[in-house]
């Protein structure tokens, strides 16, 4: 494995490398029992353990220990941001979807403007943070951290902070302007209509459709009947292809003009039939009303066939009929546009968007043509005359579930709007080891964790600041049961009489607690639990490795009545099984029932590419009769509706306030202590969600 003399590739401003993670080697075993099985476990001895969070996060503590990167719990769920970010291709996807090695835009900065470019994804983690919705005077809404970044019209700035103390720093206030062009349209539906409006553009854009007699040379009159569409770009070819063949119209693809010198090949499709020829005619004919979604098809297609960008969005034709046509579907969805007649023997005319960047963007996301090149937005300016002041910042009141990025640029385009990411905690990935399967199956273990703790909180260097343990992976898992570090690593804490706080899920904290009750008094100890529910079937499906809701209930009464401050984070709800208000009623007053110092609620995340089509299949064998309303609540979003997420929390609130459970500050409910003078105060760098 390349581990030996393995360096974190972030460098400090005087270019030199940081010290290596690990020492030459590491033991690899696999332990033949049942709840390591199908797990490897390398052993390592690490250069450092306290690790010091990046100074541009800003997260309410400064120092982090971890002794194991992945987890042996192997929870099935996953929590993600459904964000809109402007990917490479011109076209949007979730925060959540994005993955490193994608291409999205970015921004640098040269002279008076920002420059799109694109740039490359590095690095992509979640976690979950107290969250903010900013709204903006377009209406765009963003959620994201306290701590998370903006360009604005004074530079970047956080969406909170202070005008004094410790927190004082560039925030966000009422009236300023975000830099961008404002939020992302909807794409098409993709429907009937649509396909057939953009089969109208394109082939009337494009095409040679038609019959036409001719006679033999024996002097017999025939009629030939033919369909061909050819073009350079395939991506509109077997768009179209695939819209006629869903419509029973089957073509032919081949080679229509080879490659010649500078000039791309061609390649087209075809039908000669009189059958199908009739039908692609029926298809392309102008509808009597059109229709929002065949309007958004003609866009494209014409726009694949006779359109360009390059600056300057244009469509251009010699039919005045097409560029009626062209213009009305403009006017209908509420674009600008100029039509320039080039005076020219063929009656060539332009039809030319205008609004700038903004509106090619709108016109690009809202009829979504097939053709990438042409959506290429690289090195267009960013010029503020979006309607983007800020008009509300407002607390949610809930953690919840976010996302962030590491790219190449330092920013990228969240929802229209220049965002900002500090840094990336690529855990396994620094390993050769990947974010899915391999952070469940392969753990890394500290083995010199303790003594090694002992060693830099002894360093005269250290001033006792503030320690968050289980911020990247669980230290309570499994593992920790075979390797028991965390005893070790909280005996030095105690000896040196260091403030820190644990989050986690398992029970077996409780193995140390005399330990942790030592520490709380001598210093500042927090803990945090993870129950979602009750509901014990949910757990089996959701958390099989983990311990099941009651045990970890117990584990919070059990510190909380030894004087260790713990609180729970309630995640998930599972909409229409634990959501309730008896399933709500009954959790929230379990986790009343055993002192909790705090309750934050966070719905079921279903994101794309796993978690939610395996929800949806056990969903259709175990409750198919949900299936309806779950597409109803999610649609295509990862998350549920935004009114469900804020009745639940509400619902939570009241049940929380009804049983008592006691008040917690930002940091306490994340199962964070509260911070000493040197630590700052505000919320970790957060990520959209």
């Amino acid at each position: 494995m390349r581990w030996d003399s393995l360096r974190l590739d972030v460098q400090p401003a005087d270019d030199r490398l940081t010290t290596p993670l690990f020492e030459q080697g590491a033991v690899v075993r696999t332990f033949d029992t049942p709840e390591f099985r199908g797990i490897t476990f390398y052993e390592v001895r690490a250069r450092s353990i306290i690790n010091r969070v990046p100074e541009a996060s800003r997260m309410p503590f400064r120092f982090t220990i971890n002794p194991y990167r992945g987890c042996s719990h192997g929870c099935t769920y996953c929590l993600g941001g459904d964000t809109p970010i402007l990917m490479g291709d011109g076209r949007t996807k979730p925060l959540a979807d994005v993955r490193p090695g994608d291409e999205i835009y970015g921004t640098v900065r040269s002279g008076k403007y920002r420059w799109y470019v694109k740039t490359g994804v590095r690095a992509h983690w979640s976690t979950v943070k107290p969250a903010y919705r900013i709204t903006l005077e377009d209406g765009t809404e963003l959620i994201a951290s306290g701590d998370h970044r903006f360009m604005t019209n004074r530079g970047w700035k956080h969406v909170t902070g202070s005008e004094q103390g410790a927190a004082t720093r560039p925030h966000l206030t009422l009236n300023n302007d975000l830099l961008g062009t404002g939020q992302f349209a909807c794409p098409p539906e993709g429907g009937t209509d649509y396909r057939q409006g953009y089969l109208c553009g394109i082939i009337r854009g494009d095409a040679h459709l038609g019959s036409f007699a001719y006679r033999r040379a024996s002097g017999k009159l025939e009629t030939a009947h033919r369909f061909r569409l050819a073009l350079v770009d395939l991506e509109a070819l077997r768009r179209a292809r695939g819209y006629l063949s869903e419509l029973q119209v089957e073509t032919r693809e081949f080679l229509f003009q080879a490659a010649i010198g500078g000039r791309r090949a061609m390649q087209a499709i075809r039908a000669s039939s009189q059958r199908h020829v009739r039908a692609i005619q029926t298809i392309i004919a102008w509808p009597s009303d059109r229709s929002v979604e065949w309007t958004k098809g003609f866009l494209a297609g014409i726009f694949d066939a006779e359109g360009s960008y390059s600056g300057s969005l244009r469509v251009s034709n010699t039919d005045p009929e097409i560029i009626d046509q062209f213009a009305a579907c403009l006017r209908r969805l509420g674009f600008s546009f100029r039509i320039e007649d080039r005076s020219l023997p063929n009656g060539l005319m332009y039809v030319r968007l205008l609004g700038g960047v903004r509106e090619v963007l709108r016109f690009f996301h809202t009829v979504d043509p097939a053709i990438t090149r042409k959506r290429d937005i690289s090195g267009q300016a960013i010029k503020n005359g979006a309607p983007l002041r800020v008009v509300s910042i407002e607390p949610l009141g809930m953690d919840i579930p976010m996302y962030d990025i590491t790219t190449g640029t330092g920013d990228f385009i969240a929802n229209g709007v220049v965002s900002h990411n500090c840094f990336a905690r690529k855990s396994h990935t620094y390993l050769d080891l990947d974010y899915g399967r391999d952070f469940d199956t392969k753990i890394v273990v500290k083995v010199n964790a303790p003594e090694l703790l002992r060693k830099e909180l002894a360093d005269p260097k250290w001033e006792g600041e503030h320690i968050a343990i289980g911020t990247n992976v669980d230290t309570y898992q499994r593992a920790e049961g075979r390797y028991r570090l965390m005893r070790g690593i909280i005996e030095a804490l105690r000896d040196f009489a260091n403030p820190f706080s644990i989050l986690t899920k398992g029970t077996l904290i409780l193995r140390d607690l005399d330990l942790l009750v030592q520490c709380s008094d001598i210093t500042d100890v927090a803990t945090n639990f993870s129950v979602g529910s009750v509901d014990r079937e949910l757990w089996r499906v959701l958390e099989s490795g983990t311990p099941n809701p009651t045990r970890r209930l117990e584990a919070v009464r059990a510190l909380n009545d030894a004087g260790v401050p713990c609180g729970v984070l309630m995640a998930p709800i599972v909409p229409f099984l634990s959501d309730s208000d008896e399933a709500i009623r009954e959790t929230v007053e379990a986790i009343a029932g055993v002192g909790a110092t705090h309750v934050t609620p966070i719905v079921l995340h279903l994101r794309k590419g796993g978690s939610r089509e395996w929800f949806m299949v056990w969903l259709r064998e175990r409750h198919p009769e949900l299936v309806p309303r779950y597409e109803e609540l999610y649609g295509d979003r990862a998350y549920a509706a935004k009114s469900y997420q804020e009745d639940v929390a509400a619902r939570v609130r009241r049940l929380a306030r009804r049983f008592g459970i006691g008040g917690a500050t930002p940091g306490e409910a994340r199962g964070v202590s509260s911070p000493s003078p040197r630590t700052p105060t505000q919320p970790e760098q957060l990520t959209l969600a």
